[in-house]
């Protein structure tokens, strides 16, 4: 018999700016994580409804374009994918809805440093590995 192969863990990233979200996939690409890039909250869920048992870290923008934000995506991972390690990022200090932001949500200011998104992402490997 075989062995069973698992999935790669999924980074999916939400940023609806180019630059940062090339930065951080550039990032996130050197860890064991496999980097899916989203512009959308909406494209996010999409790829969390196919894929969403191996994603293990979520890195999305407070704000993003069309209806949903980042807290409304950190809200409806945290309800519906629990499992997934998520990071906001905000440039703003008075960003509208940062309040709102599930307890076991983690709220980076931009510019974010290499060496906090690493960290975060080693945390995400190591809880999806007991999930």
């Amino acid at each position: 018999m075989g062995q069973k192969i698992k999935p790669r863990r999924i980074a999916l990233i939400v940023e609806d700016d180019f630059e940062a979200r090339g930065l951080a996939a550039a990032l996130l690409e050197e860890t064991d994580l496999q980097v899916v890039e989203t512009s959308s909250a909406e494209e996010a869920l999409d790829h969390l409804r196919s894929y969403g048992e191996n994603v293990a870290f979520l890195f999305a923008s407070v704000r993003l374009p069309c209806l949903m934000n980042g807290v409304d995506l950190a809200r409806r991972v945290s309800s519906e994918w629990p499992w997934v390690r998520t990071v906001l990022t905000s440039g703003e200090a008075d960003d509208n809805g940062a309040d709102e932001i599930p307890g076991d949500v983690r709220l980076m200011p931009k510019p974010w440093r290499a060496l906090e998104v690493l960290m975060e992402a080693d945390r995400a490997i190591q809880a999806h590995r007991h999930h």
